[in-house]
């Protein structure tokens, strides 16, 4: 049942997919980044019920993975948004990465390569529990690290979709060849069935 080509490249993409979502789900943790760390958690037990459904030709949860890659598009589209600015999304105004809880920016915003940190001392601008720096001479900016980031989920979503509906397909034609080959349902075969009463005829003799 099913080309393993199609099967093999679905379950490459999904450990792609599943490496790059531990790999960032690492990176919001340290950043206190909320909002991201339950989308990566669900985007991993997606991608982990997705393997599954390949690896064992469930060709439902292929379906339900397929859907929600389509959300995952979404929301890193929306994350390319937030970091570019798109619109009337502001980093300085809106910490919707955080759930508005925390003043915390990305992770990437103090440790990027190549930044330099500078605390600013006996400024009045902090509030509880916060200090001012000044980052300077980073080779890249973090938002662009993080629309980097987003960019490479998008990409591996797209393939992932694609795959996910052609082996479901594959799934399901292989599962509607077996019924009409072999299924006795689609013959209405009823095997013989034992009579349980004995029929008497009567009998005569010539006397």
């Amino acid at each position: 049942m099913g080309k393993c080509d199609g099967r093999c490249t679905l379950l490459v993409i999904c450990s792609l997919q599943l490496v790059a979502a531990l790999q960032r789900q690492v990176f919001d943790f340290l950043g206190y980044q909320w909002a991201p760390i339950l989308a990566n958690f669900l985007h991993i037990m997606a991608v982990i019920l997705g393997m599954f459904g390949t690896v064992q030709f469930r060709f439902r949860y292929l379906i339900f993975y397929a859907v929600w890659l389509v959300l995952w598009v979404g929301w890193n589209s929306f994350i390319i948004c937030f970091y570019l600015e798109v619109g009337n999304l502001s980093q300085d105004r809106d910490f919707l990465m955080t759930f508005n809880t925390s003043l915390h920016r990305s992770w990437w915003m103090e440790h990027g390569p190549g930044c330099l940190v500078t605390p600013v001392l006996d400024s009045r601008m902090a509030p509880d529990d916060h200090h001012v720096i000044t980052v300077s001479g980073c080779l890249l900016d973090y938002q662009y690290i993080e629309v980097l980031s987003s960019a490479i989920q998008v990409l591996l979503a797209l393939f992932g979709f694609v795959y996910a509906c052609y082996v479901s397909k594959v799934f399901q034609d292989d599962e509607d060849s077996f019924d009409f080959i072999g299924g006795f349902d689609s013959y209405g075969y009823q095997p013989p069935q034992k009579s349980s009463h004995l029929q008497l005829q009567p009998l005569y003799t010539a006397g």
